[in-house]
């Protein structure tokens, strides 16, 4: 009797644990895992811009020529248009009303008129349809007695369905026949890989140096502490546009003190120069400015991380090296690298995923132009700037098939090396 009570009373508790736990799970659903199903269904569908809406038929009621007395002609047209150029509208019909004292003499074939009611219908509209119809009335003097208004004298409406192109089972592999067929499609993928790896390590060898410089005590360190991390807690937006203009050919603080000291003739773009040449060699500009700029924004992160780890190290160790002569470079070698090992190893990984997916950087420093696009620059201008939303869902898919490579890499290889 007391196990099935106790039973009883543990299934209810597991209930209860479900029940507290529903809206963690709908709020990851609503957040996480809907937009990327939706991403990966969108991606397979030829849909624009202009089909996230549904097609609609649209009319437009418009008087051509009016009656100024009794026996004169009303000339109406009504002005149809199907909203889509692609989807089609299905069972459209139109609707009005005549006002008393209009008499018809000519409409259209796909109306009837009876009892003083315009009724037209269509099976179907196909996309880009456009159509006038035109009626012809007399008016009698009862129509100017009624003061109808001009502007829509029938008050037409007109109503049909359509199918949603993204609601439908209908796929196609078009958009990512397109994604990798376009014409600097590698040549994004080598940025995009580019871009976050010599980002990462960038960020990494700037943040261990400044880790190393303040392992230690002396005066101002916590003053320089705060300054480091300047970088990372500063507004983007800021910061970017501070870089734009130190960096600016003709007024920029840069370019002014390179010609000052005679290290350069003529102002230089950094942000705009695709290549310049050194040596023989080109020499890719505007993408190394901003692979330094993400380095130096985003050392902190690393700086705070790799201070940490240097802090726990015994010093015992330190002390074992240096009584059997080993030097600060043998210190550093032979300690600090291998006890760093496990940090460093997961901010690069963190950091490369981190930047692989990065947006804002590049896009407000250069736009994507000069040998600096990626492909989140690439899924947006698929998206919206040339309005194919179906080719940018199928860029953001490729996109999320190498993130998740990187994190069962991250998961296999490093979390399983740390525990």
């Amino acid at each position: 009797m007391k196990r099935k009570r106790y039973a009883t009373v543990t299934a209810r508790e597991a209930r209860l644990a479900l029940w507290m736990l529903l809206p963690a799970f709908l709020i990851v659903f609503a957040v996480i895992i809907f937009p990327v199903v939706a991403n990966f269904w969108i991606s397979g569908k030829p849909v624009s811009l202009g089909d996230l809406r549904p097609a609609v038929p649209s009319l437009r009621e418009f008087v051509a020529e009016a009656p100024s007395q009794a026996g004169d002609e009303l000339v109406l047209e009504y002005r149809l248009r199907n909203s889509s150029r692609n989807v089609p509208v299905q069972d459209v019909v139109l609707e009005g009303a005549i006002p008393q004292g209009l008499e018809l003499v000519s409409g259209d074939e796909a109306c009837t008129v009876e009892a003083q009611q315009i009724a037209c219908r269509w099976d179907e509209w196909d996309g880009g349809f456009s159509d006038t119809l035109t009626f012809t009335f007399v008016a009698e003097q009862a129509f100017f007695d009624a003061q109808v208004d001009m502007r829509s004298p029938t008050g037409a409406d007109v109503t049909g369905r359509s199918i949603n192109v993204l609601t439908t089972w209908d796929f196609t592999l078009d958009n990512f026949r397109f994604v990798v067929s376009a014409r600097r499609f590698w040549e994004v993928l080598r940025t995009t890989f580019a871009y976050p790896l010599l980002g990462s390590i960038g960020s990494i060898i700037l943040g261990l140096t400044a880790a190393v410089l303040l392992n230690r005590k002396f005066p101002g360190q916590s003053l320089l502490r705060g300054l480091y991390l300047f970088p990372y807690v500063a507004p983007i937006i800021a910061v970017a546009f501070t870089w734009v203009f130190i960096l600016e050919p003709f007024r920029g603080m840069l370019n002014t003190y390179l010609m000052s000291i005679g290290v350069i003739d003529s102002p230089i773009s950094f942000l705009s120069t695709r290549h310049i040449e050194i040596g023989d060699l080109p020499f890719p500009l505007a993408l190394s400015v901003v692979i330094f700029f993400d380095a130096w924004r985003y050392f902190p992160f690393s700086f705070l991380f790799i201070l940490a780890r240097l802090q726990a190290i015994p010093n015992d160790l330190y002390e074992s090296v240096e009584v059997d002569g080993g030097g600060i470079v043998r210190q550093f070698v032979s300690i600090t690298l291998p006890q760093l090992h496990g940090v460093i190893t997961t901010l690069f990984l963190l950091r490369f995923m981190w930047t692989f997916n990065k947006f804002d950087d590049v896009f407000l420093l250069t736009g994507g132009a000069a040998g600096t696009r990626t492909l989140p620059i690439q899924v947006y201008d698929n998206a919206f700037g040339r309005g194919d939303i179906g080719a940018g869902a199928a860029t953001a898919v490729v996109l999320f098939v190498f993130l998740a490579a990187f994190l069962v890499l991250y998961f296999r290889y490093v979390v399983r090396e740390e525990s």
